[in-house]
């Protein structure tokens, strides 16, 4: 690589970085080149010449920050393959989900951007849905599927029980993200929301306690 590439790629570097921090802190709407650029030290034509646009910027930080958290905390953790048994994959994808919204260490902006995007959507909403949001509720979708003893639905159609299942599992950990300052106010003895792991074996135990009481009632959505 010659020192020019260098230069650009640093450059390209400490802007998404900075363009992070910024969005995260104030949502695509508000958030502006001016201060990107100042934070990161560049002019503010370094935009332009990288991304395109504003819109550019925030499509490739939303595929630099999910790839990055995706490759520190992945939503299997690594489980060795005597270990994937459903109950172990749950307990992992729930670890890894929490510790992507509420880790310290870089991308440490990475909640509140993710949080940003979901409350007040952009054009990159189909992206996020399509190169993210969606491989992850599938993989957990089918995690839930074999706590449930049913196979996956024929032709795409998803099993009601299953896709609520799902979406109380996200909605747990979400909340501890969204309403942690809440949260801890009204905790009577204090709450450490920075307790990860306390908090992944609550959610796995009370999900977990959830599906195997509404697989045994033979639920039929009513």
């Amino acid at each position: 690589m010659t020192d020019c590439q260098g230069r650009s790629e640093d450059t390209k570097q400490r802007l998404m970085e900075a363009a992070g921090e910024v969005f995260a802190q104030q949502g695509f709407r508000a958030a502006t080149i001016r201060e990107i650029c100042s934070r990161a030290g560049t002019h503010v034509g370094a935009v332009n010449y990288h991304f395109g646009d504003k819109e550019g910027l925030y499509a490739a930080v939303l595929a630099y920050a999910h790839t990055s958290a995706m490759r520190r905390y992945p939503p299997d953790l690594g489980l060795e393959a005597g270990e994937r048994d459903p109950e172990a994959r749950l307990r992992a994808f729930v670890h890894s989900f929490l510790l992507r919204m509420l880790a310290e260490g870089f991308p440490a902006w990475y909640g509140k951007f993710m949080a940003f995007e979901i409350a007040e959507p952009t054009k990159a909403f189909d992206q996020l849905i399509e190169n993210t949001i969606q491989p992850l509720f599938t993989y957990l979708r089918d995690i839930v599927s074999e706590l449930l003893r049913r196979p996956r639905p024929a032709q795409e159609r998803e099993d009601e029980l299953t896709f609520l299942c799902a979406t109380s599992i996200v909605g747990q950990c979400l909340h501890y993200f969204t309403a942690r300052r809440v949260i801890e106010l009204l905790s009577p003895e204090g709450f450490d929301s920075a307790d990860i792991q306390r908090l992944t074996e609550h959610v796995t135990r009370f999900s977990l306690g959830a599906i195997k009481a509404l697989d045994a009632e033979g639920w039929e959505g009513r």
